[in-house]
């Protein structure tokens, strides 16, 4: 029987639908692997398939899951939830052989996080909540976004989800694409050469795009130059997209007006960076996907995909290059 490799956590919640289907190898907190009751030994523990889910990279053993795939001389099919599949792990597995999927499941998720932040940035919700503590009457003027013009960076999965959503509150949006497909949610597309020619323009830019080598520092003094002192900076695709230092300095010098960033350079942010304290940055923890209806997608669509690989059909979401987003 075909052996999968699978977090515990997600297998306890899966069990009836894998148990039959394929041999789990269930991998607990400490990194040891088990095949039913029995403990395997490192080098016995050899996968056809492993599915690293949102589990396993969210307080899982993470580490140890990717060393038993780079380790596992049989593994044919990784299943992954990460948005991108920048990290040098991925390379390697796919020099061994290995195809890759993804779900992009968390798109709905990412976009409502999105949406939300703006939104909280454009209405005076903590002044408002004090007014009410303080029973002071007073009107509090906010922004609407139906004003506004968006530029989503990225117009895949996620930059999509987000586009539907701007648009339903009356926002013009601009994607940006290398390949423009002619139906993404946009009152218009256009190519990565002629970004910085909207930046002046827009009123809120998302970063949604991947981590490679032409999209590395993308934002940086000479882009940072070139928004609004009104710009809502939003980042919610790789910390690597940003000059963080350049953005330091170009907030400080009144430009965007804020910058709300879920990922980063280096994480967990290191304690005493200087994102944390300065007023015009909002942090999150890379925690924009972090929903209860990704894992339920996540799951349905590996299961999905499991059954298509054991009955010999092609895999929905397999990832050519390893940029895909």
């Amino acid at each position: 029987m075909i052996e999968l490799l699978i977090y515990d956590k997600a297998y306890r919640r899966l069990r009836d639908e894998i148990d039959g289907l394929v041999q789990p190898l269930v991998m607990d907190d400490e990194g040891t692997v088990r095949r039913g009751i029995e403990v395997l030994e490192a080098q016995d523990v050899k996968p056809e398939i492993a599915w690293a889910n949102r589990d396993v990279y969210t307080n899982g053993p993470t580490r140890d899951f990717m060393v038993a795939c780079l380790k596992a001389p049989a593994l044919k099919w990784l299943q992954s939830s990460a948005a991108g599949f920048e990290h040098p792990v991925f390379k390697s597995l796919v020099d061994n052989g290995v195809r890759l999927t993804n779900a992009n499941v968390s798109a709905i998720s990412i976009a409502e996080f999105v949406l939300a932040r703006v939104l909280e940035a454009m209405h005076p919700n903590a002044e408002r909540h004090q007014l009410q503590r303080e029973q002071v009457w007073r009107t509090t003027e906010f922004r609407e976004m139906s004003a506004t013009s968006w530029l989503v960076v990225g117009m895949g999965s996620i930059g999509q989800e987000i586009g539907v959503r701007a648009r339903a509150f009356g926002a013009h949006v601009t994607g940006v694409r290398r390949n423009v497909a002619g139906d993404e949610p946009a009152d218009k597309m256009i190519a990565p050469a002629a970004l910085l020619d909207h930046v002046p323009q827009a009123d809120v830019i998302v970063l949604a795009t991947a981590l490679n080598p032409s999209t590395e520092n993308l934002v940086d003094d000479a882009f940072l130059a070139l928004c609004s002192p009104e710009t809502i900076l939003v980042n919610i695709g790789r910390g690597g997209l940003v000059d963080e230092a350049a953005l330091l300095r170009s907030l400080d010098a009144g430009r965007p007006a804020l910058a709300i960033l879920d990922v980063f350079a280096n994480e967990p942010l290191p304690a005493g960076d200087p994102m944390w304290t300065n007023p015009r940055v909002w942090v999150t923890a890379h925690c924009a996907g972090a929903s209860e209806g990704t894992s339920t997608r996540g799951d349905q669509f590996f299961l999905d995909n499991l059954k298509r690989y054991v009955a010999g059909d092609a895999l929905l979401k397999e990832v050519h290059e390893l940029a895909d987003r």
